[in-house]
């Protein structure tokens, strides 16, 4: 039996918004990118949220004077929506995107915008032969990182299309390598998340439906990938989503995945309206392979997709979730924090 315990940090309507990132270094989290409106990329500002990480109580913001927000007059990515993030060596990554009047995939040629929190500067990484294959701008993929040297791209929605190809790219020679393709169909919205040495990958969007019922496994060492199958129908495992999250935690000190929310059934208007959200938390333990819902007490978020969320640095079992699409078609502006308890 799993447990946990729900907090609202802050809520506030600087930060509304939906298809953004939120990534966690040290004690802040950083958001990033979106949109408050369909197919209307907000500015590049990046907000910072103090998360006293290293409290003995919850962390806990009080005001939503405890947001700060970068100078939108230095250097700095274009406004995106659709992008995704991951942290590496106390920087924040992301890659791609759709922006622009025709929100089109933002094509960078294999290059990295990379946040330093230090001096809460942009600067771009870039290939270091840009002849060598990269992969194509998109939107609605993952990234994820071993930690140390590797980023790993996935999937996503390029011009046309969907995609399945995972890629990764070592940060000391800024180089890209084309992995084995992950199991079909190709998907936007999809969620991984690095584990155990393992890419692990769940859910998406196929153009038709939601996808469940595996955790699609990626062995870098042997280039391969391996299926966790489960029953797909909301009592033995998480039901089909997509727009979810992927993270890597540890609880009772064995490696636990963890996932939550996203859309079960698309809307009928596409990107324009809401669909069926969820509101359910489980964690699959990698030892055993089995998945469990989590019983949540007290206060929770409501149900919603496209949003974003990190693993709170310095915590084994702590997830920061902000924002998103609710069902009703509102984009949210709220911050919570998850306390898992084995």
């Amino acid at each position: 039996m799993v447990r946990a315990v729900w907090t609202q940090l802050l809520s506030d309507t600087s930060i509304k918004r939906s298809s953004q990132t939120l990534t966690i270094l040290g004690d802040n989290a950083y958001i990033y990118g979106g949109e408050l409106r369909p197919r209307e990329p907000v500015d590049s500002t990046v907000y910072s949220l103090p998360l006293n990480s290293n409290s003995p109580q919850p962390a806990s913001l009080t005001t939503a004077t405890d947001i700060s927000q970068t100078s939108t007059s230095t250097t700095a990515p274009q406004p995106r929506v659709g992008s995704a993030a991951t942290a590496l060596a106390n920087k924040l990554h992301i890659f791609s995107g759709r922006g622009g009047t025709a929100m089109a995939p933002i094509e960078e040629n294999g290059s990295f915008w990379v946040f330093n929190s230090i001096d809460r500067a942009w600067t771009q990484l870039t290939p270091s032969d840009p002849d060598a294959p990269f992969p194509v701008g998109r939107s609605y993929h993952a990234l994820t990182t071993n930690g140390t040297d590797t980023i790993y791209l996935h999937a996503g929605c390029p011009a046309t299309g969907r995609l399945r190809d995972l890629w990764a790219f070592d940060v000391v020679t800024r180089r890209w390598r084309e992995c084995a393709p992950a199991p079909g169909p190709a998907r936007g919205g999809a969620s991984i998340a690095f584990a155990e040495g393992k890419v692990y990958r769940m859910n998406g969007f196929d153009g038709t439906s939601e996808q469940g019922g595996a955790v699609d496994v990626y062995d870098p060492v042997a280039d391969a990938w391996s299926t966790i199958a489960y029953v797909a129908d909301g009592v033995s495992g998480p039901r089909a989503r997509s727009v979810g999250c992927l993270l890597a935690v540890r609880l009772q000190g064995r490696p636990t995945l963890v996932t939550m929310f996203g859309e079960h059934d698309p809307s009928s208007l596409g990107h324009q309206g809401a669909g069926k959200m969820l509101g359910d938390v489980w964690v699959l333990d990698l030892e055993v392979g089995r998945w469990v819902l989590v019983e949540v007490e007290g206060v929770q978020p409501e149900p919603r997709g496209w949003f974003a969320a990190d693993v709170l640095e310095g915590s084994t079992s702590s997830v920061v979730v902000h924002g998103g699409l609710a069902e009703s078609n509102e984009r949210l502006g709220d911050v919570w924090r998850l306390e898992l308890e084995g």
